[in-house]
């Protein structure tokens, strides 16, 4: 019996830590489902500074380092208003995204993969049989401050060193995403150390 790797990710951008990750759990488990987050307000997704890139390029950036040997799926979606996943485990609504991924796996074994101890505590607590793993040096967050950086003209592209080549490619081709979001404010709510855009938190 096979056993399935479920991974519940930003990935915004793909950096090499995530693709470590990908490449550790295609060694160990198959299929692996990969599930990057998507927030929608009436059908409609939002992006912020934390949250630049769509579910599309995120894919295409997965696809690009994986091809089709890894599933690349859009069930890890909130809808608006984002507030009624919150607290989790008391919201109905968290539990029906967690139908809505599990849906989509097939295989009665799965895994899932966080290296954040509280959001494996979550996994857990939704059933998930997170593995037990430490993050991983390079996060999103530090390359998408070296891209606006750049995009300031106030850094160089130390950026490229820390995500795959095919996905700097990408990245460079939808510059004016980076540019973009470089000169606005980040639209993004924290709440329980969980990220939100702020459109569409409450109704």
């Amino acid at each position: 019996m096979t056993t399935a790797a479920i991974y519940l990710a930003h990935l915004n951008p793909m950096t090499k830590a995530h693709e470590s990750i990908i490449s550790m759990l295609r060694q160990k488990y198959s299929p692996v489902y990969v599930f990057p987050v998507r927030f929608l307000k009436d059908g409609r997704e939002v992006n912020t500074k934390s949250f630049p890139f769509s579910y599309e390029l995120r894919k295409q950036m997965v696809e690009s380092v994986f091809g089709d040997a890894v599933t690349i799926l859009a069930d890890y979606t909130f809808h608006a208003p984002f507030a009624k996943y919150l607290p989790p485990l008391l919201s109905s609504r968290s539990w029906e995204l967690r139908s809505q991924i599990i849906a989509q796996v097939k295989e009665s074994k799965f895994v899932s993969y966080t290296g954040d101890k509280a959001e494996r505590m979550m996994l857990k607590a939704y059933r998930l049989n997170p593995l037990k793993a430490d993050r991983l040096e390079i996060s999103a967050s530090s390359v998408k401050e070296d891209l606006y950086l750049q995009a300031a003209k106030a850094g160089g592209d130390g950026w490229r060193d820390k995500v795959p080549e095919p996905v700097a490619e990408i990245i460079k081709k939808n510059w004016d995403i980076v540019d973009k979001f470089a000169r606005m404010e980040d639209n993004t709510k924290r709440v329980m150390s969980m990220k939100f855009p702020r459109e569409g938190y409450k109704e």
